[in-house]
């Protein structure tokens, strides 16, 4: 039996959440690594409003590394920590167009060693331009896998682990997706949305109060 044809709230909110997809516009590896690095304390909605812009002025990291933190902060300003972002994002294009002849690597090793980059930001990549399965692990994530009792864990890198050995690997990349979409839907923070909730009879909704 698959893993998640054991776990049935796994098998139900695959079926609730049946063509999801990540929310980020991107047309390449590197616009989806850019966006993703943008995402950061940010909302989808408002990088895919940045973005745009920042692609034309700046189409490939070639370009984006010959940009001045002052050109790049003035586009990306509304995305939050944006002097931070503005820095990783010009040292990352110039290290993926020293190092890597201006295309994004392609594992994860290579991807968390760029300016900006962390794991969550690796799998993104990974799982959804280069087929590689990854477990992303966000705040929705992190929220949702404890509070379903899939883990106990507060650090995310514990947290990816677990998930990983808990769901098989085909379900890795939608399955961060799927929690996601599901995280802003219903499984809100602080409070969620039990009542409305599709799946809540299959939610041992841990640490959450009864009163929803």
């Amino acid at each position: 039996m698959e893993a998640s044809q054991s776990i049935p709230l796994w098998s139900a909110l695959k079926d609730l959440y049946p063509d999801v997809r990540c929310a980020l516009d991107y047309k390449s590896p590197w616009q989806l690594l850019v966006a993703t690095i943008l995402s950061a304390q940010c909302t989808d909605k408002r990088v895919n409003l940045v973005t745009p812009e920042l692609f034309q002025r700046f189409p490939g990291p070639e370009q984006l590394a010959a940009a001045t933190r002052d050109e790049v902060e003035a586009i990306i300003r509304s995305t939050g920590f944006f002097r931070n972002k503005a820095k990783n994002l010009i040292a990352c294009a110039q290290t993926v167009s020293a190092v890597y002849g201006g295309d994004v690597p392609r594992t994860l090793e290579q991807l968390v060693n760029l300016p900006g980059v962390g794991r969550k930001t690796a799998n993104v990549v990974l799982g959804n331009v280069f087929n590689t399965p990854g477990m992303v692990v966000d705040t929705h994530v992190k929220r949702l896998a404890r509070r379903f009792g899939w883990t106990t864990r507060t650090d995310p890198v514990k947290i990816e682990q677990e998930l990983m050995c808990l769901l098989p690997r085909e379900d890795w990349t939608p399955a961060g997706h799927t929690l996601i979409a599901h995280g802003r839907a219903y499984c809100k923070a602080p409070v969620p949305v039990c009542s409305a909730c599709p799946v809540i009879t299959l939610c041992p909704r841990i640490g959450v109060g009864r009163s929803r």
